[in-house]
């Protein structure tokens, strides 16, 4: 990356505009048979900016984005923060009435939109909306052109100042909405251009949808090395085999995904030795990585460097763990140290720090975590708590995190305090699902277990004990319009009664076991 003497960045719009300046010739997004400059995307988020403005967005709004992953959806992340207003990805696949939960929230005052879109999430009613924005057009729906740009737009931003919302699962039932500065953004980004060395020859894959913060790194990290991002289109994100062409065809040199992504192309994808020449790191995070699975990837990618990244969306990545041989062992893979600038510290029940061999839930600390959760100070407090003796900032976020502390310094995870789990990359409250759930007439009582599996870290099984007949496909067709996909139970198992404990609490083991007993009975 070519800066000159130039300042470190303030705001993350200022890594494009950079690029733009030193490189504009460079490619920025490949969006299929499309491909953008930086100079094309520095104007086109530009002049968005200023439309944004004539529309009445200041610091400190809520855009909301609602559009399949493409360019115009990263011109409306750019042009939004340009405007000095905060983002807000909403998912595309997500059940309107969820959308609007989040709109409602998060007071979207803009609805940054595509023609495949554009009132079909129900948002266009939301009481501060004051304009809705089709990003193919640069167009206001009431006819005002977004028009040329003759100077750059007002709008400011500083490292204090939010720049995006990423809406997570809830355990109330109602999502939370993670606040995040750029300061929070740039301090990883920042971290990770020097640790793996970004540059303008570098080809990143754009395969998380942005309301998943993996892809904070695609869009800002490309963007700071000067980098091209190819956006992942959504055919090969679901054909393993078609995901392994388009590797392979678009030359990528920077993969970043869940390691079940890495999974299905081994399994089902056709990875074979050397077909990828150009690969030359391949990061990976949101879930834990089959050592197993893991040793056969690096088998067939040998040139490539792999990096196991952690971190909740409340604290970016905070740690990170570099593979450098294939593990020997079928252990857990270590998620590492804690990325400079930040502190870590595994606290037992007892409330002190752990040392080597020891188990704590982890806390992290530093520029990295977020500001609080949006509209919830109450939530806020309980997991922003007084960093431990001897840390540089006064709190440190609560992660629910169990880890054990190696003799290396290296921590491993462990597993969750709660009933908080990941599946497809996503961490997902048990508790939203079974609040989904319990809203169904047809249910009478339901308690949601996870079950370990290889492909996915977990696959959600719901033990329902129903109000009168009912069938799963029912449940499950319910559950759609209530739940993004991902949390949506793969399996419904129909009981009598939840088995208890002696405090009259659900007996989740019990259940376990159960469950258990009827897959090995059904020969799953």
């Amino acid at each position: 990356m070519s800066t000159g003497a130039q300042a470190a960045p303030g705001a993350l719009h200022e890594l494009l505009r950079r690029a733009a300046t030193a490189h504009p010739a460079r490619l920025a997004v490949v969006d299929g048979p499309r491909e953008y400059s930086y100079a094309e995307l520095d104007d086109r988020s530009d002049r968005l900016a200023a439309l944004l403005e004539r529309t009445g967005v200041g610091p400190g709004d809520r855009v909301g984005l609602h559009l399949d992953k493409s360019f115009e959806a990263i011109v409306g992340i750019y042009g939004a923060l340009k405007a000095g207003a905060c983002y807000v990805p909403l998912d595309p696949q997500a059940p309107e009435s969820r959308l609007r939960v989040i709109a409602e929230d998060c007071g979207i005052t803009v609805l940054l939109t595509g023609p495949r879109r554009v009132g079909g999430a129900g948002l266009t009613g939301l009481p501060r909306l004051k304009a809705v924005i089709d990003l193919t057009v640069d167009e206001v729906r009431d006819g005002t052109s977004a028009g040329p740009v003759t100077e750059r737009p007002a709008g400011t931003a500083g490292p204090e100042d939010l720049a995006y919302i990423l809406c997570t699962s809830g355990s109330t039932g109602r999502p939370k909405g993670v606040t995040l500065t750029h300061g929070n953004a740039l301090a990883f980004v920042d971290w990770a251009v020097t640790a793996f060395g970004l540059t303008p020859e570098d080809r990143l894959s754009g395969h998380a949808p942005l309301h998943f913060d993996l892809s904070v790194f695609d869009v800002f990290g490309a963007a700071a090395g000067a980098a091209t991002l190819v956006l992942v289109d959504s055919r090969a994100a679901v054909f393993p085999v078609e995901l392994t062409d388009f590797i392979r065809r678009n030359r990528l040199t920077v993969w970043y995904s869940v390691p079940s992504a890495l999974t299905l192309l081994l399994r089902q994808g056709g990875l074979t030795e050397g077909c990828f020449p150009d690969l030359r790191l391949v990061l990976f995070a949101g879930e834990v990585f089959p050592s197993p699975v893991l040793r056969e990837v690096m088998g067939l990618l040998p040139g490539a460097r792999f990096v196991n990244l952690y971190g909740p969306t409340e604290t970016n990545v905070c740690t990170w763990y570099e593979v450098t041989e294939p593990p020997a062992s079928d252990g857990s893979l270590p998620i590492g140290r804690a990325i400079e600038g930040v502190e870590t510290a595994a606290v037992t029940d007892t409330g002190c720090v752990a040392g080597p061999g020891e188990v704590g839930e982890l806390l992290v600390s530093g520029p990295t975590v977020m500001r609080g959760y949006w509209g919830d100070p109450q939530r806020t407090d309980e997991v922003l708590v007084p960093a431990p003796e001897g840390f540089i900032r006064p709190l440190a976020y609560r992660t629910g995190d169990l880890v054990r502390v190696g003799t290396d310094g290296n921590l491993t995870f462990l597993g969750r305090r709660d009933h908080q789990v990941k599946t497809r990359g996503y961490r997902v409250e048990l508790g939203e699902v079974e609040a989904a759930l319990n809203a169904q007439p047809a249910v009478a009582e339901c308690a949601v277990i996870a079950v370990p599996d290889e492909l996915v870290t977990h696959r959600l099984v719901a033990c329902v004990v129903p109000a009168g007949e009912v069938k799963a496909a029912r449940l499950a067709r319910d559950s759609r319009n209530r739940l993004p996909r991902y949390m949506v139970p793969d399996r419904f198992e129909f009981f009598d009664e939840l088995p208890r404990t002696s405090t009259d609490k659900t007996d989740r083991r019990a259940l376990a076991e159960e469950v258990a007993r009827r897959r090995s009975a059904a020969g799953i």
